[in-house]
């Protein structure tokens, strides 16, 4: 049997309950580590899109197991992000690769989907305070809704309370500097390395 399962075990029969958060933690850890190696070899250009996706999916599959079993601080994410693909754009595969990355790296994502337009993005930030907005598009023809989105919130008072990242085929680091986003995820990696140094881990 191996090591961790016979410690997780032993912890219960003996009702070791502060040890056992720990002891499950290492598994939500090690589901972690494994995606910065996915991330960083894909980075290095060793693996591509589909072999990162099905990595992903597995990760998530595991953590969905052991996240219910996390209370407390053990269990805290990193922080919220709020993810959607703007008005007018229906593509989400490399949204919906950055939100399985983001829960991996131990973040809670919710997800707005496609096709969402400025009110109900700004509605979202204003009722659930995320940290971090990320707006995604793959059509030159919505890029225009980021900028509209950041518009709004500066103009409802909620533009210095989320950090807004960008990303999609046609985006680019000047892009987001022009439009007065926060920064620019290149791809998934980039988007959780952004995320991370937004909210400080």
């Amino acid at each position: 049997m191996n090591e961790s399962i016979q410690k997780i075990q032993e912890g219960i029969i003996e009702g070791r309950h502060r040890e056992i958060e720990s002891l499950v933690r290492e598994i939500q850890e090690g589901l972690i580590a494994a995606m910065n190696v996915v991330g960083q070899k894909f980075s290095d250009g060793e693996i591509f899109v589909p072999e990162m996706m099905v990595s992903a999916m597995t990760m998530k599959l595991g953590l969905n197991i052991v996240k219910p079993l996390l209370t407390g601080k053990a269990g805290a994410p990193k922080g919220t992000v709020l993810m959607g693909t703007v008005k007018g754009d229906l593509h989400d595969i490399g949204k919906n690769i950055v939100v399985m990355m983001l829960e991996g790296a131990g973040f809670q994502v919710i997800d707005l989907g496609v096709d969402i337009d400025v009110e109900k993005v700004v509605a979202t930030v204003a009722e659930i305070h995320p940290q971090v907005l990320g707006l995604s598009a793959l059509l030159t023809t919505t890029m225009p809704e980021m900028k509209r989105v950041i518009e709004e919130l500066r103009a409802r008072g909620l533009r210095d309370r989320v950090k807004v990242m960008v990303g999609g085929a046609p985006v680019d680091a000047a892009f987001a500097e022009k439009i007065g986003a926060d920064g620019y995820g290149r791809d998934a990696v980039q988007a959780v390395a952004l995320a991370r140094s937004f909210v400080g881990h």
